[in-house]
Order: C-alpha cells, then sequence, then structure tokens
C-alpha cells in the first residue's frame, strides 16, 4: 500500500471516529433536554379525574407474544376513570383470541370488545386491523400500541395529558426491551437502550422535535386521524408508526414524546432470528429517512476506531481517540439506561456490546443489498416504504 493510500485511510477512519464521538456527545445533549421536559410534564399530568376524556384503546393481535397475559392485564389496571380496550384479530383461530376471552371474564367491568377482522385490506395485516376495528371506538381519544407492551397504573394518565393542548397532535413513548433467554435477544435489548434510545433523542434535537412515532404507544385524535387519510392511507407501509407521526406533524401539530416508558418482551431470538429482525428494522428505517439512514455509518464508533488503530498502526494518537469514543460510547448508552429507561440490564450486558457494536455496520451495509424482509412469518418485497407480500415457494 503506498504512503498516499494509507494516509487517505487513516484520515477516513479517524474522521468517522470523531463523527461517532460526535454523535454522542449529541446524544448526551438530547438526553439532558428530555430528562428537563420530563420533569414539567410530570408537573402537568396532576389533571383530576373529570378533566380526563375518555380513551379508546386499539389493541391489533396476531399471535401470543411473550408476557401477553401480564402486558394486558396491565392495561386493564389503569388508574383511570373511563376507557375501553379493543383487540382485534384477522383469523379466527388465531390464539389470542383465547387470551382476551381469559381477560374479558377476568375483568368483567372493564370494557373489553373483541372485534373479528375478516377483511385483508392492504398488505399490512395490523393496520388493515386497524381500519376494522376503529367502527367500534367510542371516544376521541384513540389509542394505538403493540401486543406486547406493559405499562405502569399511571399510564394513561401521563400520555393522555399532553393532548390537552390543542396543538399536540400526538403522543408516544420511549421503550425498553425485556430480553428472552437467548444471545440474540439480549443483544436486541442492548441495541434498544444503548442505540435505539439515543438516536431518538438525538433525532429530537436535531429536528427541533419528534416528527414521528413509535409503536409502543401512539395517541391521537380521531379527528387528526381523519384529517390525513385515516387509517386507509397506511395499509401497505411496513413503518406504519413512522407514518402515522409524519402525517399528524406535516399537518402542524406537535408529536410529543411522554414520559412514561413502558416494557416490550422480546422473543428468545436465535443468532439468525436477530439479524432478520435487524435486518426488517434496517430497511424499514432506509426507506423511511433516506437521509438519517445513511447518517447511521457515522456512529459506528468502534468499529471506526479499530480501522483507525490498523490504518494507523497502532499511534499513541489513535489509541486515545479510541479510548475517548469508547468512553463516551459507554457513558452516553449506559446513563440513557438508566436515567431514562430505569433500564439496569445493560450493566449486565455490557460485555456484549463489541459483539452488538461489529454486527451493526454489517446489518447496515447489508441493508442496502435487497428489498426482501420477513414480518410475523411471512415474507414481503419492501420498497420506497410500501409492502408487497411474497407467497411461499
Amino acid at each position: 500500500m503506498t504512503l498516499t493510500a494509507r494516509f487517505v485511510l487513516e484520515a477516513v477512519a479517524a474522521l468517522g471516529t470523531a463523527a461517532s464521538l460526535s454523535f454522542y456527545l449529541l446524544s448526551g445533549f438530547g438526553l439532558v433536554s428530555f430528562l428537563k421536559d420530563c420533569r414539567k410534564k410530570s408537573r402537568q399530568s396532576n389533571v383530576p379525574d373529570g378533566q380526563l376524556a375518555p380513551v379508546s384503546i386499539l389493541k391489533p393481535l396476531k399471535g401470543v407474544d411473550p408476557e401477553i397475559w401480564n402486558s394486558f392485564c396491565s392495561h386493564c389496571e389503569q388508574d383511570y376513570p373511563e376507557f375501553q380496550i379493543i383487540f382485534g384479530v384477522s383469523d379466527p383461530n388465531d390464539p389470542a383470541i383465547e387470551v382476551v376471552r381469559r381477560l374479558q371474564a377476568t375483568y368483567p367491568n372493564r370494557h373489553i370488545e373483541l372485534i373479528e377482522c375478516p377483511r385483508l385490506l392492504g398488505t399490512n395485516v395490523k393496520v388493515s386491523n386497524l381500519v376494522q376495528m376503529l367502527p367500534a371506538a367510542r371516544h376521541e381519544i384513540l389509542l394505538v400500541s403493540d401486543s406486547d407492551i406493559r405499562v405502569p397504573k399511571d399510564y394513561l394518565r401521563r400520555v393522555i395529558a399532553p393532548l390537552r393542548d390543542d396543538s399536540v397532535g400526538l403522543v408516544t413513548c420511549l421503550y425498553r426491551g425485556i430480553a428472552g433467554r437467548s444471545l440474540g435477544s439480549h443483544l436486541e435489548a442492548l441495541g434498544i437502550s444503548m442505540d435505539f434510545v439515543p438516536g431518538v433523542l438525538s433525532a429530537r434535537i436535531v429536528e427541533k422535535g419528534i416528527h414521528f412515532a413509535l409503536g409502543s404507544t401512539m395517541v391521537f385524535r380521531k379527528s387528526d386521524l381523519a384529517a390525513i387519510g385515516g387509517f386507509e392511507v397506511l395499509l401497505d407501509y411496513l413503518a406504519d408508526d413512522y407514518e402515522l407521526g409524519r402525517r399528524i406533524s406535516a399537518r402542524g401539530k406537535t408529536v410529543e414524546l411522554s414520559d412514561v416508558t413502558v416494557d416490550t418482551f422480546l422473543p428468545a431470538y436465535s443468532f439468525r432470528q436477530f439479524v432478520d429482525h435487524q435486518l426488517r428494522w434496517a430497511r424499514t428505517v432506509r426507506d423511511a429517512r433516506r437521509w438519517g439512514y445513511l447518517g447511521i455509518a457515522l456512529t459506528f464508533g468502534l468499529p471506526w476506531s479499530i480501522a483507525t488503530l490498523l490504518a494507523a498502526r497502532g499511534a499513541p494518537w489513535a489509541w486515545a481517540l479510541g479510548a475517548i469514543t469508547f468512553v463516551a460510547r459507554v457513558t452516553i448508552g449506559l446513563t440513557t439506561s438508566l436515567a431514562v429507561l430505569s433500564d439496569r440490564q445493560p450493566l449486565k450486558n455490557i460485555f456484549l456490546l463489541p459483539v452488538r457494536d461489529l454486527v451493526a455496520p454489517l446489518v447496515w451495509a447489508a441493508s442496502f443489498a435487497g428489498h426482501q424482509i420477513h414480518w410475523r412469518g411471512d415474507v414481503f418485497y419492501l420498497k420506497d416504504g410500501r409492502l408487497t407480500r411474497i407467497p411461499p415457494k
């Protein structure tokens, strides 16, 4: 290798490491800003019962997720004056139906409904179910969340409070992943706490607010949903949560990141299932946020640091830059986990961070190599955010 080529590689790797360090510092600013806003929101959430709007909770289902019973019970046990829960299934033999029936028997005083959604209105079955569930919703305030979400008792009070301001169009929540008993599941949970959440908080700074939603919680008004064309406009999108938030934001309404953190229970992924899930997520973000997704390449601090060390042949300055970047990476990740998510799992799994950080750029690169994704047992072709079902061979 010529001296010029080695110098170019060294410079590119060093710039990549410096960019990653800048991202970690930006995430730190996002963390501080979010915690300040959380303190304000906690003071605003003490609303008398008489001023709390009734809510319709919509939960589309497919199959039985880990810890699904306790997750459903956490919604039924809310300290909130009036709400209904609507479950929707597309398959009359779905095993989730039995869980809902049991829930109705356990909580006879709660308004719990089960809707069968026989029509397939688009490639996104979840949204197809939501279209057919919506007529059963009695209230103006709607809450849509994934089936594997467990929530605290004051969840509804806190996520509904921001909608008292008419300028707020949607409220969404951060979440922590509760790992199952597998390497893939622990890697997934580590990524949520130390990569995904810092990324959301940094986007909140760069974009001067949140302009998308997370599927863990989406709270909005029927009128704002109607204004964007209803659930129907989302029928063929994979990232329906992102699209819903983006479209409501585009109409001039703000999207608020709640001070509530919820739990999502991760399956015991095999390593292959973990990679498939990461690839689905990567291709989803690639299509939804193209420029932001390209920028993710500048957040891989550990791989860039290793490349810098190799290119600089172990020069002292390369060791120093790598050490600073690694310390910033671990500090921001763990601080976010503990201060924002109250998640102590990364403390136990921090030894897996090098594995996570070396897999991440490989998944990022592989995401550009195709459009196929695996989602709940089906295979789809993803192009420009829209899904096309691939029939089984």
